[in-house]
């Protein structure tokens, strides 16, 4: 009798095992999924690995490229307008790209003895920097050597307790700061003089887009299918592009107009020379997120160091600009830019975060059109609706 005993306990353990088993899967397995959705969800994540992983890689071919569309949707009103007047699309498109170029090397031309002779006195200002910095040490060398003889009363008054004193390590840590200032300066110019680089490649295909007008438009929209809902779904999402591009850099242009002119009262009421220069700066270099606010506090910074000897006067002006970049940069900009394309500014922000991270300084002038223009698609392709959703406010 032990023997059918021993294979019916078996049996129910091996029963007890599979129930086990399915308990589990279908715990790690959210319900109502099938393994077809599942590989789906595995495949979109893959290839969105594989886009990004793309899109940093092909780098210096797309950001040229979308550097020239945007430029080309920005200034095609204007060359429309030459049109109007029998002004060919050819002509007018030279004339106007041959306008901006000579209005930024004049501009170039105009701030270049400013920025020599600040370049020039470099080394006077590095050594105010560094006479300054000894100056605070020397008050903390003070502080540290009452502390040191207050510990040396203490060890006194142990010894003579008879209690044996325990060794006081100092550890001490030497200062990295020269070397990592280097290294970011080196970084950020390496980035900079790449960026320029690709200007000439840019303005070539401004050039053509905007000389050839509709073109690639009529191509595109035929080419999306011969549907005319389809077509005239197209021609509406593209009219939408050009405004809600067209709306961003009036956002821009306005909010860096706003920081000019509180720049320069601002550096006009402290006394810093060449207040004007330096608001003019201040809101071409903001077309620069993040970074050129840096660059511009920094620079103001010194000349104020330079002019004023005094170290607490250059942090001064550096606040006092960084306050006003802060408030209209970070909050006015910030809201206005969501207001006019219809996303949300925390959306916005992460994308600047990310765009930055994947092309550096390329990255942050292209995120916030990039958002719009994907909200843009989004809002007027059905399947993609949800995602539209998601990037609103």
């Amino acid at each position: 009798m032990n023997p059918p005993s021993e294979e019916k306990d078996t049996k129910l353990t091996v029963t007890d095992s599979e129930v086990v088993v399915r308990a589990v899967s279908e715990e790690i397995t959210p319900p109502g999924t099938t393994p077809d959705e599942r590989s789906a969800t595995a495949l979109w994540i893959l290839a969105s690995i594989a886009l990004i992983a793309a899109l940093y890689l092909a780098r210096a071919f797309i950001v040229p490229l979308l550097f020239g569309i945007l430029v080309s949707y920005t200034l095609r009103p204007i060359v429309d307008w030459f049109e109007r007047y029998h002004v060919p699309r050819a002509l007018g498109a030279a004339f106007l790209l041959a306008t901006l170029v000579g209005g930024a090397s004049w501009m170039t031309f105009s701030l270049s003895g400013d920025a020599a002779e600040m370049i020039e006195q470099l080394p006077d200002a590095a050594r105010k920097v560094r006479q300054s910095l000894n100056a605070f040490r020397s008050g903390g060398a003070n502080a540290m050597h009452r502390v040191q003889e207050a510990a040396d009363e203490l060890q006194r008054a142990v010894v003579d307790s008879g209690m044996k004193p325990q060794d006081v390590q100092v550890v001490t840590r030497e200062s990295e700061t020269t070397a990592w200032v280097r290294d970011f300066m080196l970084t950020q110019t390496a980035l900079l003089v790449g960026f320029a680089a690709q200007a000439p490649i840019v303005l070539l295909l401004t050039y053509f887009l905007l000389a050839s007008g509709t073109h690639f438009r009529r191509k595109l929209v035929q080419f999306v299918g011969p549907s005319l809902t389809q077509k005239k779904d197209a021609v509406r999402i593209l009219e939408e592009v050009d405004e809600q591009v067209q709306r961003y850099l009036l956002v821009m242009l306005i909010s860096n107009t706003l920081i000019a002119v509180l720049t320069w009262l601002a550096f006009e009421m402290i006394g810093l020379e060449h207040a004007g220069v330096w608001g003019f700066a201040a809101g071409v270099l903001h077309f620069i997120p993040y970074l050129g606010t840096v660059g511009t506090a920094l620079a103001s910074s010194v000349a104020a160091l330079l002019q004023f000897g005094s170290l607490p006067q250059a942090l001064l002006v550096a606040s006092v600009f960084l306050l006003i970049s802060g408030v209209v940069g970070m909050v006015f900009t910030t809201w206005l830019q969501g207001r006019f394309a219809g996303v949300n500014p925390a959306v916005l922000f992460i994308v600047l975060l990310f765009f930055g991270w994947l092309w550096g300084i390329a990255g942050l002038l292209l995120g916030a059109p990039l958002l719009a223009i994907t909200k843009v698609i989004c809002d007027r392709v059905e399947f993609l609706k949800p995602f539209g959703e998601l990037l609103g406010r």
